[in-house]
């Protein structure tokens, strides 16, 4: 089946972005203030392809998360084209 979607990706700039930062997957997951699981940061670091929906609130979470570390609201704001490649 050539026509069927590929699904992993690869790692994506979220899992250089988190590394760089310092994050782990705990560290989204207790930022966010909707509900995303582990499992979910992890498939977003390792390019398993997720819906807009769930990509939309990882880049919540680790916006905010890297707002908690830094203590700091000024830091620029990633956003899609940053954190996923596809």
């Amino acid at each position: 089946m050539n026509n069927e979607i590929e699904r992993n990706l690869g790692s994506q700039p979220l899992d250089q972005i988190m590394d760089a930062k310092g994050l782990t997957a705990n560290d989204l997951v207790s930022a966010s203030e909707e509900q995303i699981t582990h499992k979910m940061v992890t498939r977003g670091r390792k390019g398993r392809r997720l819906t807009r929906k769930v990509q939309f609130k990882l880049i919540k979470a680790l916006n905010a998360a890297i707002a908690i570390a830094t203590e700091s609201e000024t830091e620029t704001e990633y956003t899609l084209k940053e954190v996923f490649s596809y």
